[in-house]
C-alpha cells in the first residue's frame, strides 16, 4: 500500500525501535551503576495492603476504584500468607505488564500519520487524480481511514513484541508470581494476558486521539494544522480533566475516558464513572468526529 512504500513510514518504526531499545538499555544501565536499595518485598506487601485498607475508608471512592483496592489488598494479604513474591521491576514479566504506558509512542505516530493521509492528497495536489476514479467519495475516506487505524494496531504490536524482546535481552525472566482478583478470591494469572489487556484498553487513546487527527487533516487539509492541534490536545487534554473534576461537565468530556486502563490500575480522576458509560462517551465522540470529516469529504469542491 501506498503508505508503506513511504520512507516517513519505515524511519518512524525505527525510531520507535530506537526508543524502546534506548530505554530498556537505560534502565539497566542505571540499575548496574546504581543499584536501589535491596529491601523486603514482604514489607513491601504489608504497607501496600495497609495503604489500600486506607484508601477503602474514603466514602467518595467510586465502584470500580473500590473494587480494584479490595483486589489489590486481598493481594497483598495472599502474597504474606503464601510466601508468593511478586516479579521485580527489573525483569521481563513485569516490563511487559508496564508496556502499555509505552503506547503514547504509538499514539503520537499514528497523529501525524491521520493528520496527513488526506491532507498530503490536497496539497500535493493528488486528490484530483484520485476523485476522478469511478469510487465513491466515502469508500476512498474509509480506505484511508482504515489504513491510519492499521498503522496504529502494527505499531502497537510492534511496541508489544520490542519490548518483550528488549527486555529478555536486558533483564531475562525474573522469579515471581502473578496474581489477580476475579472478584471473589485470589488466583495466579497469566501476566502475559494481563499485558495484552492493558495494551488493548491503551488502544482506545490512539484510536480516539488518531481519528481526531484524521478530522482535523480532512476538514482543514493542512497536516501541520492537525497534527498541532492533536498534539496539544493529547498532552494538555488530561491535565483539563484534574482542572475541571469539580464540575459535572467533566464526565462528557473526552479525555476523561480515553485511558480506559484506569478502570484496572485504579487511578481515576474522576471516581464516579463506569467502562460503560465511558465506552457511550467514546462511541459517541468517534461518531461525531466521523460525520464531520465525511460531510466535508463528500461536499467539498476541488479546484484546478
Amino acid at each position: 500500500m501506498k503508505l508503506w512504500s513511504k520512507k516517513a513510514t519505515w524511519i518512524m518504526a525505527v525510531l520507535l525501535i530506537v526508543i524502546l531499545l534506548a530505554n530498556a538499555g537505560i534502565t539497566k544501565w542505571i540499575e548496574s551503576t546504581s543499584p536501589a536499595p535491596e529491601s523486603d518485598w514482604q514489607e513491601m506487601a504489608t504497607m501496600d495492603m495497609m495503604m489500600y485498607q486506607d484508601q477503602l475508608q474514603n466514602s467518595d471512592m467510586g465502584p470500580a476504584q473500590q473494587e480494584y483496592y479490595e483486589g489489590q489488598a486481598a493481594i497483598a494479604e495472599y502474597r504474606l500468607a503464601n510466601d508468593a513474591a511478586p516479579f521485580k521491576i527489573e525483569s521481563l514479566q513485569q516490563q511487559v505488564l508496564d508496556g502499555h504506558m509505552m503506547l503514547s509512542l504509538v499514539t503520537l505516530f499514528t497523529v501525524i500519520v491521520g493528520a496527513g493521509i488526506v491532507a498530503a492528497e490536497f496539497s500535493q495536489g493528488t486528490i484530483k487524480m484520485l476523485l476522478t476514479r469511478p469510487v465513491n467519495r466515502w469508500k476512498i475516506l474509509t480506505s484511508k481511514y482504515i489504513t491510519t487505524m492499521l498503522f496504529g494496531l502494527v505499531f502497537a504490536i510492534l511496541t508489544f513484541v520490542s519490548i518483550a524482546l528488549f527486555s529478555w535481552i536486558f533483564f531475562g525472566t525474573g522469579d515471581g508470581v502473578f496474581l489477580v482478583w476475579n472478584g471473589s478470591e485470589v488466583v495466579e494469572g497469566s501476566y502475559w494476558a494481563e499485558a495484552l489487556k492493558l495494551s488493548a484498553l491503551s488502544l482506545a487513546s490512539t484510536w480516539m486521539i488518531g481519528t481526531f487527527a484524521f478530522m482535523l487533516g480532512t476538514v482543514f487539509r493542512s497536516s501541520s494544522l492537525a497534527i498541532g492541534v492533536s498534539i496539544f490536545l493529547m498532552f494538555v487534554g488530561v491535565q483539563l480533566v484534574f482542572l475541571l473534576q469539580d464540575f459535572e461537565i467533566v464526565k462528557y468530556y473526552l479525555f476523561t475516558h480515553t485511558d480506559l486502563t484506569q478502570f484496572y490500575t485504579g487511578f481515576m480522576p474522576i471516581s464516579d464513572i463506569t467502562m460503560t458509560m465511558s465506552l457511550i462517551v467514546l462511541a459517541v465522540y468517534f461518531l461525531i468526529f466521523m460525520l464531520i470529516s465525511y460531510w466535508t469529504f463528500s461536499k467539498r469542491d476541488v479546484t484546478a
